[in-house]
């Protein structure tokens, strides 16, 4: 129990901290706690629940992300029936739950039965909630959305300032058609769009997210309205990420940690995530699952890297990244002040936060205005954040706060608060002088007493408890009301404490509720201003994404690869597969172009381990690479208009999907002979293995076929394989969409030297013995291998080993005589009839 009192002639026997004038502090660094804690909040509160409404093919999409607190809706956009897109939208945002209307067509039905049997779905399968048709109304939905109680929307808006500030994020354009008119496309789409957003706040006030143990008046945290488009993507499903090992999630390694989820293992993301801030790696994975056609945005990222690549540059962006460091989770700590639930923390945070923007935009200011990103961070990060740092500053009291765990202001905010604590500092000795007195009139058994003041309580005369005071009624004295005993310590309220109570009342309380008064009052100043705090957010980890790029793209020799509308394909110069290239001592670079209408198809053939799929990993991810808006691990790059990157290169095999390894490669090159276009990307290794040779070898070569028969309008196509009868069989047709290809080998001796150098021409043999040779296989089974290599080569019948059969027949008879050398023969009840019959003919059949 806290408590504040005093001894006669002794010193208090508790002390309050004065807060007097103390120089505006930095607050103190606690980057491991403040990271984990940040880390659990994200984990816990990482929910997305999407809102669909889908008719007359087209699409509107809207979910809220509990991370954030933010509502993300997307333009409508017209869909295939089988909705491809509203599928790659779930795959990548990955929701709780799906919301839509009772109301639907087969489509969606049909949709939403084969989601609902997903039951191996990962990380889990969502919850299909139906809302009433006519809760997705086009004029309540319009009324939800103008009715919402939006923390970013000052309070002092009139309604038709609020319709027009929501107008310039949310288009209402449509709305406001005149009755009778008809509605062209154009305004159906954005009708969808904008009865999507009122279904989904609908559906948030009905569950109450994140507010379910709140008072029913407090609504769900909406921080803001963001767009988002997936127009101009390119396709890339979950094999090809998994394949060409774009994100690998591994579990920690330490027992400690493992409850605590999973880590990035080796892969392309976690060699470039370089970010300083939780948010900045949340905006690069966000790209790598968004690769983009759109040249502007990716040039606009080039040119932040090719900038910060500048030697002359190194040591701002050093300064930069130090900075981003301390921009910290701002959406969370505003959803707390709007649910007031405002941590002690959250205020050093937040000014840590902002005092850090402030400092980008200085820096960005000296930068080239030319770069769009330097210019929207100059002039974005307005002087709402000044306002935001100084008010902060002079407000909060971050030695006070941390020390009472409780939110405390600094000396000269309020007069009225000043002048309860300096008479709270001077209770002490004003309670000493009480207490003298109060002892003089007390019986001379009693050696001492106190005053001590309780919060909640009041002013209290405390005395030591007596031996004679045993029982209750012992503890009576006359003039005193005795309250409680505490720690052989015995409470009383006399007619001197009972005037403090009076005079002073009790001013403990009243300082926290006036400080909790002024806490409130700046959590407002703090969000009307939300809308600057997003915006830093938003671009602050832009700027720590192209950082790190530039980081990694420094320290690995990347270049900048170039864009080209006019080519379809790519073209690479000594490119480099940016995994293996730091696993391995030396790594050989190949080029690689597959572009026009020339050599559309690469057959590769080579030796086993000659570097083959290697090869084919290294162009996916240098053109995945280029796609995302980074340097490549090449001396030059030209990346024409790819839309989609297919792979089938081996089996990602699991027991929860009941199929077999060839059948996962079925539907591998399956999803790429439906979906691969003349601007997709198809990579193809040892398609076919999985069966029977001649079988596999037909359907590889029936499926290049059907790729060659579109003419030049076929996919850009890399194969590896061991197939050489597709060769010498010529079971392709001539012409110059196919292109042969092998790796360079030479054979010295018995030895075959690796060059994993890639040049025209078609391997002679897949070399599986020496192989065989270097996995440590018996040199015996080797040469049988050969021997029977040739036998089928010539036509001749395979015959038996003699001296294997021979071992066989000495180990079938040693076996029999020590069988019969183990029998009783002084054994009545031994048959031998039965022990000739059932082991000495089997096995005298078997040896003969």
């Amino acid at each position: 129990m806290a408590f504040l009192g005093a001894t006669p002639g002794g010193t208090p026997s508790a002390s309050f901290r004065s807060p007097g004038p103390t120089p505006l502090p930095r607050p103190r660094e606690a980057e491991e706690e403040e990271k984990e804690e940040d880390g659990d909040d994200d984990q816990e509160l990482a929910q997305i629940h999407l809102c669909v409404l889908w008719n007359s093919g087209y699409l509107g999409i809207a979910y809220y992300d509990t991370s954030d607190s933010t509502i993300h809706f997307m333009p409508d956009a017209p869909d295939h029936e089988s909705l491809k897109l509203l599928q790659r939208v779930m795959d990548e945002i990955n929701p709780q739950s799906l919301v839509t209307s009772a109301k639907q067509d087969e489509d969606m039905t049909r949709f939403l039965g084969k989601l609902a049997s997903q039951e191996d779905r990962e990380p889990k399968r969502p919850e299909i909630i139906f809302l009433p048709s006519v809760d997705f109304g086009l004029e309540i939905s319009k009324q939800r959305l103008l009715s919402g109680n939006y923390s970013f929307i000052p309070d002092s808006m009139t309604a038709t300032e609020k319709i027009l500030f929501l107008s310039s994020i949310i288009p209402f354009d449509c709305l406001l058609t005149p009755p009778g008119l008809k509605l062209t496309p154009t305004s159906l789409l954005i009708l969808f769009q904008v009865r999507a957003l009122g279904g989904l706040l609908k559906f948030l006030s009905r569950r109450r997210i994140g507010v379910e143990l709140e008072d029913y008046n407090v609504s769900v945290p909406i921080l803001g309205f963001k767009k988002f488009v997936l127009t101009h993507l390119v396709s890339i499903d979950q094999d090809t990420y998994s394949v060409l090992q774009i994100f690998k999630s591994e579990s920690h390694p330490s027992v400690y940690k493992v409850a605590s989820g999973l880590k990035e293992g080796l892969s392309l993301f976690g060699i470039l995530n370089r970010c300083h801030s939780r948010w900045g790696e949340k905006l690069l994975r966000l790209w790598f699952t968004r690769p983009t056609q759109d040249l502007g945005e990716l040039n606009s990222r080039l040119d932040v890297i090719q900038f910060f690549l500048l030697p002359q540059n190194l040591d701002m962006a050093q300064m930069l990244h130090r900075l981003l460091g301390h921009i910290k989770n701002v959406p969370l700590i505003l959803k707390r002040m709007k649910l007031s639930h405002t941590k002690v923390s959250d205020w050093q945070v937040l000014y840590k936060t902002v005092y850090s923007a402030l400092g980008l935009r200085d820096a960005c200011r000296s930068l080239p205005q030319s770069i769009q990103l330097f210019r929207d961070i100059a002039q974005e990060f307005s002087d709402d954040l000044h306002h935001i740092a100084s008010l902060i500053g002079k407000v909060v009291d971050f030695e006070g706060s941390l020390a009472e765990n409780r939110f405390t202001v600094l000396p000269n905010i309020d007069p009225e608060i000043d002048e309860k604590k300096r008479r709270l500092i001077g209770l002490p000795s004003f309670l000493t002088e009480v207490a003298r007195k109060e002892l003089e009139n007390l019986d001379s058994r009693i050696p001492s007493c106190s005053v001590i003041y309780i919060p909640l309580i009041g002013f209290l005369l405390s005395i030591p408890r007596l031996p004679s005071m045993v029982e209750a009624p012992d503890f009576e004295i006359e003039g005193l009301d005795f309250m409680f005993l505490s720690e052989e310590k015995l409470h009383y309220r006399s007619g001197r404490t009972k005037e403090l109570d009076a005079l002073l009342g009790d001013l403990h309380c009243e300082i926290r509720d006036q400080e909790t008064l002024l806490m409130y009052q700046l959590q407002c100043q703090v969000l009307a201003r939300a809308t600057v705090l997003t915006r830093v957010l938003d671009l602050a980890s832009r700027l720590d994404v192209l950082l790190a790029l530039a980081s990694a793209a420094r320290d690995y020799g990347y270049s900048r690869p170039r864009y080209s509308p006019q080519l379809l394909g790519v073209r690479i110069q000594n490119g480099r597969h940016p995994l293996m290239e730091l696993c391995a001592r030396t790594f050989v670079p190949n080029s690689a172009e597959c572009s026009g209408d020339k050599g559309r198809i690469k057959v590769i053939t080579g030796p086993n381990s000659s570097g083959k799929s290697i090869y084919l990993k290294q162009v996916g991810l240098i053109t995945f690479m280029a796609l995302v808006g980074s340097f490549v691990p090449a001396e030059e790059a030209e990346i024409g208009t790819v839309n989609a990157i297919f792979t089938q290169i081996h089996s990602c095999e699991s027991i929860s999907l009941g199929l077999s390894t060839f059948m996962i490669d079925l539907n591998q090159v399956a999803k790429a002979v439906n979906n691969a276009t003349a601007q997709s990307l198809v990579l193809i290794d040892e398609f076919g293995k999985g069966t029977n040779t001649v079988d596999g070898l037909a359907l590889l070569a029936a499926v290049l076929r059907h790729w060659l028969a579109l003419g030049p309008t076929c996919p850009y196509i890399f194969v590896a394989t061991n197939f050489l009868s597709l060769v010498q069989l010529q079971l392709l047709p001539q012409g110059p969409l196919v292109q042969y290809l092998t790796m360079e080998t030479c054979e010295d001796g018995n030895d075959l030297v690796f060059f994993y150098q890639v040049c025209e021409g078609v391997a002679n043999a897949s070399h599986a013995s020496y192989t065989a040779a270097q996995a440590g296989l018996p040199d015996r089974l080797i040469a049988r291998g050969k021997e029977v290599l040739d036998l089928i080569r010539s036509g001749k019948p395979i015959k038996p080993v003699k001296e294997l059969l021979k071992e066989k027949q000495i180990e079938n008879c040693q076996r029999l005589v020590d069988k019969f050398l183990k029998l009783d023969l002084e054994d009545s009840n031994l048959d031998l009839d039965i022990f000739m019959r059932q082991e000495v003919l089997p096995a005298a059949t078997t040896i003969l």
